[in-house]
């Protein structure tokens, strides 16, 4: 089976392409000449260099492919133009050169995200069938994307995944987190509650989809089937680290301007405008229930489990 890969050099990505080749896949990866690659470079992979924003550098090698995983966008800026740009804009173009070019494609997979529906309400997780109220550029962005990626049903047959937060080795958003409460600390604005997902039982998840034919033409959750509080997650990371922690109060009228500080400190940090719109919300969960039922999707790795294998990682990369 021939797979092709966007967005391989980054977190999801670089395992997802572990994964594939651990099951026999041959993999070719669309990326730019300037990618740093270090994840996946020692892999049997094939390069298709090119930029998703300009189809005709990469079309003609879009062409012989059984399943077509896209996973590349962006998730942090300070315009909105640049999450329509890449995230809606680039799949647009890449669906219509898969039409043209490889029409016969088993499965085109489009990795969204809880964002793309926005936070559930009433203390009740999101389902696949609740109505997208998204509240972020990024979220809004990626329901576009969504709707170019329904639009293209008579002529692929495609999926739609939407994860919540994503966890793991190689994860640099959480790992600010880590880094915080190794520290002793650990910013609090008040009792939320969150899904997540180990990367490793998310690339599972990403490729039972792609290979099940009930999947076809479907949008699914996938999560850890758990609703985890904010203090609960950072209990286990301290417990991981075995480092004291202390919570420091920040009144959310604060944030817009610490985010508008971190966005010139570092433009792609996750301290941004547009992800403190996130903050503002206490219910980031969804219910994956669809997908247990239909794919027989059952995550394998606890919280506790990936959070420590995530800070081992951590510390043998000596980013702790």
């Amino acid at each position: 089976m021939k797979a092709l890969v966007t967005g391989a050099a980054g977190f999801i990505g670089s395992h997802l392409v572990e994964a594939l080749i651990r099951k026999g896949y041959e993999v070719t990866c669309i990326a730019r000449k300037t990618a740093d690659l270090r994840w996946i470079s020692a892999l049997r992979i094939n390069c298709l260099y090119g930029d998703l924003s300009d189809p005709a550098s990469y079309s003609r090698g879009i062409t012989g492919f059984d399943y077509i995983f896209h996973l590349a966008g962006l998730t942090k800026a300070v315009s909105e133009q640049a999450f329509f740009s890449a995230n809606t804009e680039n799949t647009e173009k890449l669906l219509q050169v898969v039409a043209e070019q490889n029409p016969a494609v088993r499965r085109f997979v489009f990795l969204s995200s809880l964002a793309a529906v926005g936070p559930g309400s009433n203390g009740r997780p999101v389902q696949e069938d609740s109505p997208p109220m998204p509240v972020s550029a990024y979220g809004r962005s990626k329901l576009r994307a969504e709707g170019a990626v329904l639009d293209c049903r008579g002529q692929l047959p495609v999926t739609i995944l939407r994860p919540p937060a994503v966890y793991g080795p190689r994860d640099r958003d959480f790992f600010l987190l880590f880094k915080s409460i190794k520290k002793g600390f650990y910013p609090y604005w008040g009792k939320c509650y969150y899904s997540l997902i180990f990367v490793a039982d998310l690339v599972e998840g990403i490729i039972v989809s792609a290979e099940s034919e009930t999947a076809e033409n479907e949008t699914y959750f996938l999560s850890d089937s758990m609703i985890y509080t904010n203090e609960e997650m950072v209990r286990k990371i301290s417990s991981a680290l075995g480092s004291k922690v202390f919570r420091i109060r920040l009144p959310l009228a604060l944030m817009p301007v610490l985010a508008a500080l971190g966005e010139k400190i570092d433009k792609k940090g996750i301290i941004n405008r547009d992800r403190v719109r996130d903050f503002k919300y206490s219910n980031w969960t969804c219910d994956p229930g669809k997908a247990a039922r239909e794919l027989g999707f059952t995550p394998r790795i606890t919280l506790e489990e990936g959070i420590q294998w995530t800070a081992d990682w951590y510390r043998m990369q000596r980013w702790l």
